[in-house]
């Protein structure tokens, strides 16, 4: 396979009363967008109709096709996944809107795996309306963990091109950090991490830096002996296995000096502690990317905007982020994999006759 093909792109649509659809039609406004990739959305032509009169930008002409087999390069595919009826209310949450989401992304999880499309891209959605018997995940990083994981385990990482964020825990409550964060967990991310950042970003050596979960990095216990007794080890054990992973260092103290700018990945024990930080600093540029898994999956760093929602105020900025980056990292795991496919093999010599005494009155062919 060339590197340089057109990467077949899968959309979902997201919560169709957030700004999914705004976001997904600004992105792809420009025509120069489809002689990168092939973009296929997973939604509905009538909905993306709706959106697309109250938005200031020049007409996207979406092609209608019955599969992602059946996309066609140079145009924007849409895959028509939910009833001609369904109802459409613009910043109201609704269990309708719950699970046309959920039926966009189970149709183009489907292709992805197999092989239908190249990567994956996921508007937002709300958390609570998806709910139902067959989604009982607390967001998409957990469902593609268990519906393409293959047994891999996933890693939550927000990127932008100067920074990017790991977190040991992600979709869990606060009361239940602590106990958590252990030495074995924050290793098994250590791990994902490192490889996600050779194979996917293509760092040969990358330095991880680690956070502490208490203020001031525990105070050598005074704040809390998790730095001492759960952080320091798993960063020892990380670098046995030559994982680079410094730390723990201090949140607040880190991003405040603007420390983070001498690592290539940061490590962040819980949601909030990397995010917010994230946010601040690149907010409209950031991309929600799902680690260690066999596929390509990434997602603007936002949520489904409710109260802007049919209003034309969103950016696309994250979402074109988040195409770009999908197939960057798509691109970079080809050459990573050609590269280590078929390393070379060790050479043995036998040295077993170095200790031959050589008669230096003789001729070369006689000591022979």
């Amino acid at each position: 396979m060339k590197d340089n093909r057109k990467i077949k792109v899968g959309i979902t649509q997201g919560d169709i009363n957030g700004i999914g659809y705004e976001v997904i039609l600004k992105a792809l406004d420009d025509p120069r967008f489809v002689e990168l990739c092939t973009p296929v959305i997973y939604g509905s032509a009538k909905i993306a109709a709706y959106y697309r009169k109250g938005l200031d930008i020049a007409p996207v002409n979406l092609v209608q096709v019955p599969s992602a087999d059946d996309a066609r390069d140079g145009d924007v595919n849409i895959i028509n996944v939910v009833p001609e009826d369904t109802k459409i209310e613009p910043g109201v949450a609704s269990k309708t809107a719950g699970q046309a989401a959920f039926a966009s992304l189970e149709s183009a999880v489907a292709d992805l795996r197999s092989g239908s499309i190249d990567v994956l891209v996921t508007a937002p959605i709300n958390k609570d309306t998806i709910q139902s018997e067959t989604f009982t995940f607390p967001g998409h990083t957990e469902y593609l963990e268990a519906s393409i994981g293959d047994g891999d385990k996933s890693l939550m990482v927000l990127c932008s091109d100067d920074i990017r964020v790991a977190l040991v825990t992600a979709h869990m409550p606060l009361a239940k950090v602590p106990s958590a964060i252990t030495k074995e967990a924050i290793l098994e991310k250590l791990r994902i991490f490192n490889r996600s950042l050779q194979r996917d970003f293509a760092i040969d050596c990358p330095r991880i830096a680690v956070l502490s979960l208490n203020p001031h990095a525990g105070e050598n216990g005074l704040l809390g002996t998790e730095a001492r007794d759960v952080i320091i080890p798993a960063i020892e054990e990380a670098g046995d296995e030559k994982i680079l992973a410094f730390g723990p260092y201090a949140s607040d103290g880190f991003f405040g000096s603007e420390a983070y700018e001498k690592f290539d990945g940061i490590l962040a024990m819980y949601h909030d502690q990397g995010l917010t930080p994230f946010k601040a600093l690149a907010m409209d540029q950031g991309v929600n990317y799902t680690a260690g898994l066999p596929y390509v999956r990434t997602s603007p760093d936002h949520g489904t905007g409710f109260d802007i929602a049919g209003k034309d105020m969103a950016s696309a900025e994250s979402m074109r982020s988040a195409i770009y980056m999908a197939i960057d990292i798509y691109r970079n795991r080809l050459r990573y994999d050609r590269a280590y496919r078929n390393p070379l093999r060790k050479q043995y010599f036998d040295k077993s006759k170095d200790n031959v005494v050589l008669d230096l009155t003789k001729d070369d062919s006689e000591n022979d």
